[in-house]
């Protein structure tokens, strides 16, 4: 895909949804590192549910490890893998308190030293609780990056590495909430909304969706 496709891709993402916001609920940068940690493997539907009750008794890393683990569990059983989510989260606010005085770090390195928090969420929590100009390379990305010809690879770090590359600048702040939405609502996994898609002209995916002509009941 040439620079002025990826340009005006973007530019289209910028005018239809100018500020973007993500789906999980938070009100802290501690908050949405916690509800990352969940959303491994889960939706952010279920994460929400139950960050609501979670949040209502615990939003500091004190609070939360006075939970222990049975009281984190009673909030998290929802969402697959909660034993070991529970785990990492009680080790994350211990590490926070003893070495960051119960804040979240700003840095990558540090954020990735936290039991939990890998690439992906190092760069989810830099980007929306702190406006670092990263891109976080999920599931919806990764299949938007390389569907679309945006940017192609073989794994997530390649793709991730291809937008921060081919991306223009300007539009780096917000990439990760655009892709990922059209990823969930539009780029969808198995039968992607070509008809509907806001990009569908600049896409270079050969095997686009048509409207199905008297698909539609009447009355």
């Amino acid at each position: 895909m040439n620079p002025a496709k990826r340009r005006e891709i973007f530019g289209r993402f910028s005018k239809a949804n100018p500020a973007p916001r993500g789906e999980l609920e938070y009100r802290t940068p501690f908050e949405l590192l916690i509800a990352v940690i969940l959303s491994a493997q889960a939706t952010d539907k279920s994460v929400n549910l139950a960050t609501r009750s979670l949040y209502r008794v615990a939003r500091t890393p004190k609070a939360m490890l006075a939970l222990g683990t049975d009281g984190l569990i009673a909030h998290i059983k929802r969402i697959g893998l909660y034993r070991t989510k529970a785990k990492n989260i009680l080790a994350t606010c211990e590490l926070l308190l003893h070495r960051h005085a119960g804040k979240v770090p700003q840095e990558r390195e540090a954020l990735e030293q936290l039991p939990g928090v890998g690439r992906k969420t190092a760069s989810v929590v830099l980007n929306i609780a702190f406006g670092h100009p990263t891109i976080a390379v999920d599931t919806h990305i990764f299949r938007v990056g390389n569907r679309t010809g945006i940017a192609t690879g073989e794994n997530p770090l390649e793709v991730e590495r291809k937008l921060l590359k081919f991306v223009p600048p300007q539009f780096h702040l917000h990439a990760h909430h655009w892709l990922i939405l059209h990823g969930r609502y539009v780029c969808k996994a198995r039968k992607p909304e070509c008809p509907q898609c806001l990009i569908e002209d600049l896409c270079e995916y050969k095997a686009k969706t048509r409207e199905q002509t008297g698909a539609r009941s009447k009355g």
